[in-house]
């Protein structure tokens, strides 16, 4: 990765971190700690968890709508603001509805697909995936952190404290923007009417299906994860604070085992082969604690094989969308993922919560079984991703006319797209090697000016 690329990389992965961070803390805790709030019943405080994610759900496609034909980074900078004065309300309140309202404020600022978005802008297609499984980790990182220090925090500043930690956060991600580049960005496909673009995602079969992944994912993650602490509490006699502890290690072992995982999918393109072991891996979690749930190592071992298969899917599925989705659309399929995340968070908490009133909790694990097994049935079907190569190219001394010299290359066979960074002086040009024939190839050296080699 050259230094813009990995300036952009740590910078979006940062923004994107901050506010997961924000996401992940409460939910190891609120189930319990959120019990103090006045009207809080076992629904309500599953929903306060979920709702973030149904206000995710609902504007992640106009966000990405918008962000296929306006300025991404003043939509991440409006969702931000969104983000921030959500939290202060969460943390400002003493009633249970007073926090679902700032929850789902919070989630109001639906920039999730943006941000990817903007990443895919300014990262060359070869180091594009490396790009996208570390945003995919620095994700897993929150995650992590967040069910490490929620616990922690909650002892000493209490779910206000946490809600305005989030808000802080949320502010300060506005800085990171800075770091990265302005980018233009031009491809075959003209951009269309709204409908035509939200058609033209929902009709590819693979992205479906990476929709329904990232669902299942974090429904399942998140009913988890409102209905486990108790079990901690009950079977292994661990209080709530004491959580953090419980998740460090499993964490950290499944770093061990997700990092080389996500590096031989990328590398060895076996992606669909490792995110299908991920998968069956959450299937067998489930299973082990449906089984062993009144045991102390059945319960820490179900939370390993989750761990690991998490943080796996976690890191490969935007990798894996940017390989799939069509230049002209890559915002939009970006937002419809991304809705479908936080639309799975939002049912995780409402199944979260219906799971922690039930009396039956060998009926309630084994009704996160059968959503799992339901989940890899779907995943069978995915088709590997196609590999496009990266052409860097300096731009023409003559920048006024930067729009008509783009437009000749985009006519060349096998081009996806032009990106250019003008304040770099540079342009990247995506292109598939395939169809890349030998005409188009000696075209193309004429326009870039240069022999035509892909990194």
């Amino acid at each position: 990765m050259n230094a813009t690329e990995r300036r952009s990389t740590f910078a979006l992965g940062s923004i994107f971190a901050l506010r997961m961070l924000g996401l992940f803390m409460i939910v190891p805790v609120f189930a319990i700690a959120g019990q103090q709030y006045s009207g809080a019943t076992p629904a309500l405080l599953g929903l306060a968890v979920g709702v973030y994610g149904l206000s995710q759900a609902l504007l992640q496609i106009p966000f990405s709508l918008w962000a296929d034909y306006v300025s991404r980074r003043g939509l991440i900078i409006f969702g931000l603001i969104l983000f921030a004065l959500g939290n202060a309300i969460a943390a400002m309140s003493t009633e249970i509805w007073q926090v679902i309202i700032g929850r789902a404020l919070a989630g109001g600022g639906a920039i999730s697909a943006v941000v990817m978005a903007l990443l895919a802008d300014v990262t060359r297609e070869e180091q594009r995936s490396k790009a996208m499984a570390i945003m995919g980790m620095s994700i897993g990182a929150s995650f992590m952190l967040a069910f490490i220090i929620g616990p922690l925090l909650t002892a000493h500043i209490g779910l206000s404290g946490l809600f305005w930690f989030s808000s802080i956060a949320g502010i300060l991600a506005i800085f990171l923007l800075l770091l990265v580049p302005q980018v233009s960005i031009q491809h075959k496909q003209a951009n269309g009417h709204y409908r035509e673009k939200f058609k033209l995602v929902l009709n590819n079969a693979n992205l479906n299906r990476l929709h329904i992944s990232i669902f299942m994912l974090h429904l399942i993650m998140t009913a988890l994860f409102v209905f486990i602490p108790s079990q901690l509490v009950e079977w292994a006699g661990i209080p709530v604070n004491h959580h953090g502890w419980v998740y460090l290690p499993l964490l950290l072992i499944s770093c061990f085992f997700a990092f080389p995982s996500i590096i031989v999918a990328e590398k060895k393109q076996q992606m669909r082969y490792i995110f299908m072991a991920a998968v069956f891996s959450i299937t067998a979690a489930l299973v082990v604690l449906s089984l062993f749930y009144t045991t102390p190592w059945g319960l820490i071992l179900g939370l390993a094989l989750f761990f690991i298969a998490f943080n796996v899917i976690e890191a490969l599925l935007p990798s894996w969308l940017s390989k799939i989705a069509l230049p002209s659309v890559k915002a939009t399929a970006m937002g419809i993922n991304a809705s479908s995340q936080f639309l799975g968070a939002f049912f995780g908490g409402v199944l979260g919560g219906q799971l922690l009133s039930s009396s039956n909790t060998t009926l309630a694990w084994g009704i996160l079984v059968a959503l799992a097994t339901i989940w890899l049935g779907v995943s069978w079907f995915l088709e590997s991703p196609r590999y496009l190569s990266t052409l860097t190219v300096d731009l023409p001394s003559d920048q006024i006319n930067l729009s008509n010299w783009s437009a000749q290359i985009l006519e060349v066979q096998g081009v996806e797209e032009v990106a250019i960074l003008k304040q770099q002086g540079i342009a990247y040009i995506k292109v598939d090697p395939k169809d890349l024939n030998d005409e188009a190839r000696q075209k193309l050296s004429l326009l870039v000016n240069q022999p035509v080699a892909f990194s």
